[in-house]
């Protein structure tokens, strides 16, 4: 028996867009994470800790599968980055064809397995900056493990973070409607995200832990650290910032984490839009429960509020991506204001001016579609913060027109 489900037009065209970017991922080439012949030169190096749940693969060039494994693996992978003067920030240059061309594409030039707790701490001691600060991020849905491993190289490299990279990448197929695997996948992988943080935490190499996590990956980061708290009876206080991008995550839930994670949790910081597709399909798919990275500030601001989270709107942020759900990686603003931020401290400033907040001048805030509006502890970026930023940049000789500076 075939059943006709009533479908809008809204549905049909949120479906067609992402048929779209499921076409246009499938014709990526694979085996990308072999280890070239010889090492580029100039080209910029990101070597990071990639721990995972996934299924190791037999194939040398991918690594790991979209399956689910029995433990927790690490490798050390180094990715080589074209020169900037071949690619702009945010991109990630994938290979047209194997071998890769190092001087306009992003290439794996070293792959090496981290098979103990002691070459761990190794790893930690080996690339620990001055601080002592590592970075973990968690992907989001519809990531193959190369996938999130050229992201993150990307991220590091265009946020200019000297932190330690460490990159937890748990069994996403990589296929846009796998959905439903792809949740219970991030389910099945809090524990060992949980062990990944107090690990990183008890390395006397680490002081200073940030989690930057997106989409689904948004709401595998807060379990974890609700599943730490509550093995723990509390957060380590090395874990000092979260920064959750479009969290694909329940606004109920998201309040019952934060709840059962106690008073003494790190600084949350929530990129959010409302021009986020994907967002709008999750919460189709959620039975119509608003999702925290796609939700209308006015609706959600006094919860965060009284929970002390800082709130950043990028709804006005262009982004290359059909969804709208990644300019936190690839919009050259968002990358730049991570990048001041994601090692250690916090968005949120206080009773800061709103460029004092964000830890930018009037210069390189110039031609940013991110929008400030003063309120603390919740810095909630909207439409009335553009008042105060003309003020701000005209006392300083600056001109604030059409959501550009200039002197």
């Amino acid at each position: 028996m075939i059943v006709w489900l009533p479908v809008s037009g809204r549905t049909v065209a949120l479906v067609l867009v992402l048929c779209l970017v499921a076409s246009g991922c499938a014709n990526r080439v694979q085996g990308v994470l072999q280890p070239l012949a010889a090492a580029p030169t100039d080209t910029s190096q990101v070597t990071m800790l990639v721990a995972t749940t996934r299924k190791p693969s037999e194939d040398p060039g991918k690594l790991y599968s979209g399956d689910r494994g029995t433990a927790i693996s690490l490798n050390s992978v180094t990715v080589s980055i074209p020169s900037d003067r071949n690619r702009k920030i945010g991109e990630v240059q994938w290979p047209a064809r194997m071998p890769p061309n190092p001087e306009k594409e992003f290439a794996a030039t070293e792959v090496a397995k981290v098979q103990s707790q002691e070459q761990a701490f190794d790893w930690y001691r080996r690339n620990r900056n001055s601080r002592r600060q590592v970075i973990i991020f968690v992907h989001g849905f519809n990531n193959t493990y190369a996938d999130a491993v050229f992201r993150f190289a990307q991220i590091v490299h265009d946020s200019g973070t000297d932190a330690a990279p460490i990159l937890f990448t748990w069994p996403s197929r990589g296929r846009v409607f796998d959905y439903l695997y792809d949740r219970e996948s991030a389910n099945y992988s809090r524990r060992a995200l949980e062990d990944l943080i107090l690990q990183a935490a008890k390395s006397p190499d680490v002081a200073d832990v940030t989690i930057l996590a997106h989409s689904m990956g948004g709401w595998l980061a807060a379990e974890a650290l609700r599943g730490v708290a509550m093995r723990e009876k509390s957060i380590p206080t090395k874990v000092k910032n979260v920064i959750l991008a479009s969290p694909d995550i329940d606004i109920d839930v998201v309040r019952r984490q934060f709840v059962e994670m106690g008073s003494k949790r790190p600084h949350f910081t929530i990129l959010t839009s409302t021009r986020d597709k994907a967002m709008e399909v999750s919460r189709w798919l959620s039975g119509g429960v608003d999702r925290v990275g796609g939700s209308d500030l006015s609706s959600v601001a006094p919860m965060l509020e009284e929970l002390g989270v800082s709130v950043i709107d990028t709804s006005g942020v262009a982004t290359r991506d059909a969804l709208g759900h990644n300019a936190f990686a690839d919009s050259p603003e968002i990358v730049r204001l991570l990048g001041r931020r994601l090692a250690g401290q916090s968005l949120d400033g206080g009773k800061a001016s709103v460029t004092g907040q964000i830890g930018m001048t009037a210069a390189n805030f110039a031609g940013s579609a991110a929008r400030l509006a003063v309120a603390a502890p919740v810095a909630i970026i909207s439409p009335e913060a553009r008042e105060v930023l003309k003020r701000e940049f005209s006392s300083d000789g600056g001109q604030f027109v059409n959501g550009q500076i200039s002197y």
